[in-house]
């Protein structure tokens, strides 16, 4: 009995393991789910790329709601496009689908394309969600890989290779592709995402519970929590903000912020970027931003985002003419503020509690 014939025969028993239990007992709802709507697939995979199910879904409706065709989110002004996705971070995201949904609408009559090229072609669209549009919506046999599959390939099989490296890739495509439930592919690559985020989960797997755990290498070897293996560690670079709520007469400075930065075309109230966390506490003696009316605020704020955290603090400060400062700011009346998009950071913390309170 050779190699191969035993990769297929366990590759074999773990498609149908997986798609038994999805059939038993898969209970995990999304509204998007067995939809062959390939505008609402097609927007769902991209709400989900960097984003968890559970912050997304509610994001998804939204878009639904204001845009129920690809055609009325092609003729959306771009900035209410942005205001709708606001908080959600990854911008690029919102101006990809964007343009996409107009591109679609120009040029294939809001059609999608039909195959895997075709949709891999679209700006936005990398292979795991031209994966999985083609086989959501168009039934066709490509294998998804997300970090849910990888993670769950990774343990069943036992790899021992960085996922993360030329070699690991190449056995992940492999294994997935061997696995691939060719009659229902849609239906194969939910069920296996399905299984990682409720089953085989990154922390506290449900391996006592797992129909896998009699074939899975990683729990014979005691090895769950040591797989998948990742050789290239995220090193986050650390910012340090002073961010500045300046108003005249109940009328508040905002700025763009520009390509090529965190929070590109967003607003946001100025910000002094200093270099070390030295230099930003040493700004807060700052004369030159300090008056009777100016303050600090005492709180320390911080966001993390997936390579850099930021720190930040608030300077206050009212002034008498608009004129004074700062330079190519829009001066925004506070009950307008709501009608722009903010970082998350500014519209849920700063504004919150700093102008709504008042």
């Amino acid at each position: 009995m050779n190699f191969s014939f035993l990769l297929n025969k366990k590759c074999e028993y773990f498609k149908q393991s997986i798609m038994s239990w999805h059939l038993r007992d898969n209970k995990r709802s999304m509204p998007w789910k067995g939809i062959k709507d390939v505008y609402k697939i097609w927007l769902s995979e991209i709400i989900l790329q960097q984003t968890r199910v559970e912050q997304g879904m509610a994001y998804y409706e939204k878009f639904i709601e204001n845009f129920p065709t690809i055609q009325d989110l092609a003729k959306a002004q771009e900035k209410s496009v942005i205001k709708l996705w606001e908080g959600l971070g990854y911008y690029n995201r919102c101006r990809n689908l964007h343009h996409t949904a107009k591109y679609i609408v120009q040029t294939y009559n809001g059609h999608f394309p039909d195959t895997y090229e075709g949709l891999l072609a679209l700006k936005g669209v990398g292979p795991y969600t031209a994966a999985a549009i083609a086989s959501f919506g168009y039934n066709i046999p490509k294998p998804v890989i997300d970090g849910n599959v990888i993670r769950v390939l990774s343990r069943y099989f036992g790899i021992s290779t960085p996922v993360d490296s030329s070699d690991g890739k190449k056995t992940l495509s492999a294994l997935a592709e061997n696995c691939l439930d060719l009659n229902e592919p849609g239906t194969y690559n939910q069920a296996i995402m399905d299984f990682g985020a409720t089953i085989c989960k990154p922390a506290g797997a449900k391996c006592t519970d797992c129909i896998l755990n009699t074939h899975c290498k990683a729990y014979k070897s005691k090895r769950v929590d040591a797989l998948p293996l990742i050789s290239k560690k995220i090193v986050k670079k650390k910012r340090w903000f002073i961010i500045m709520i300046i108003s005249c007469r109940q009328h508040y400075a905002i700025q763009m912020r520009q390509s090529g930065d965190v929070w590109a075309g967003l607003h946001s109230f100025p910000i002094k970027e200093q270099p070390s966390r030295k230099n930003w506490l040493e700004f807060l003696k700052n004369p030159e931003f300090i008056n009777d009316e100016a303050s600090y605020s005492e709180h320390e704020y911080c966001q993390q985002l997936t390579h850099q955290t930021i720190y930040a603090r608030v300077l206050i400060k009212p002034i008498k003419k608009r004129s004074l400062f700062p330079e190519k700011a829009e001066w925004i009346h506070q009950r307008n503020l709501s009608a722009f998009a903010f970082p998350r950071l500014i519209r849920d913390v700063i504004i919150k509690e700093h102008l709504l309170s008042e």
